[in-house]
């Protein structure tokens, strides 16, 4: 068994100090049986990745800037990705503020199966036509994908980089991208499905993000991995309250199966992904005395130590 935990720490100081707070009793136990086992990432909180899907890539064996996270993610919904090289959209709102262009997610839009098919279809018939070589494809309400050759190996921040967080930093080097997004924005402004959404008083879906550009290569993921990503959701909507009953939530679940199945013998692993790092615990050596002594007298550690460097 391997645990991954995305989201599983953050750099904003609310969120810092929530964890700080939380009580995680069996994530602290777990961790004192646990030993550090590697590390993904380089300590920067700026890389176009973050941490937890240049773990997940490497687990796929892509070990480079640009793992094609959207013919992945089509294979994981049921499409297949065949050899065209796709990229994932994301609707977004993109909220004018006096400090800068904040990119509001999916969650914040509630756009319905049919809403979300007629905007991706209004898209795909005025900006990516079949006849110039471009595909589209409808994953969720949140969640579309387009393929071009033009795509292919472009680099662009992931979009669990920019929800909740200023536009600019992230915005794409790449000409075609920069491109693709500002083509959409104007078509979205003032587009008749806007309108209909604003006279019910709900915030127009006015720009997309592209991202996980590439043709479909690796493996799949170990048959062991499970990928707990319910701190996602509340992390990148800025939710500091849904966040910790979350973190609880893991902490009398998974986390405690986890548990478990250490203290039964059964080898398990544990990775905790940030914003700049991704560390993995595994099972640590011991004599007998050594794991009659945690039987009765646990070790704990500081969960909130063990994540403040994430």
């Amino acid at each position: 068994m391997h645990l991954m935990i995305p989201f599983a720490s953050a750099l904003d100081p609310h969120f810092e100090g929530a964890l700080r707070e939380l009580e995680l009793p069996n994530l602290s136990r777990l961790l004192g049986l646990l030993a550090p086992a590697g590390e993904v990432g380089d300590a920067d909180e700026t890389t176009p990745l973050p941490p937890h899907e240049r773990f997940l890539a490497q687990c796929r064996g892509i070990t480079d800037e640009n793992p094609p996270l959207a013919a992945w993610r089509l294979r994981a919904t049921g499409h297949e990705p065949g050899g065209a090289a796709w990229a994932l959209l994301t609707p977004a709102h993109f909220a004018v503020g006096t400090e800068g262009v904040t990119a509001l997610g999916p969650a914040t839009l509630d756009l319905s199966e049919d809403e979300s098919r007629a905007f991706l279809e209004a898209l795909a018939v005025a900006l990516f036509p079949a006849d110039q070589g471009w595909r589209s494809a409808w994953l969720s309400p949140g969640e579309w994908a387009i393929a071009h050759d033009d795509l292919d190996g472009l680099e662009a921040a992931s979009i669990d980089r920019v929800l909740n967080r200023g536009v600019e930093t992230w915005y794409p080097r790449a000409r075609r991208l920069r491109t693709l997004l500002n083509e959409v924005q104007m078509l979205l402004h003032d587009h008749p499905l806007n309108q209909t959404r604003e006279a019910r008083r709900q915030r127009p879906l006015n720009a997309v993000w592209i991202s996980g550009c590439g043709r479909d290569r690796g493996s799949a993921l170990p048959s062991d991995l499970i990928v707990d990503d319910r701190l996602r959701g509340p992390m990148t909507s800025g939710d500091l309250y849904t966040w910790s009953e979350a973190w609880k939530a893991l902490d009398a679940g998974p986390l405690a199966q986890a548990l478990a199945a250490v203290q039964a013998g059964s080898p398990v692993s544990l990775t905790l992904a940030g914003e700049r790092q991704a560390r993995t615990w595994t099972r640590r050596d011991a004599s007998g005395w050594q794991r009659l002594k945690e039987r009765f007298a646990p070790t704990r550690v500081s969960v909130a130590t063990a994540l403040e460097d994430l």
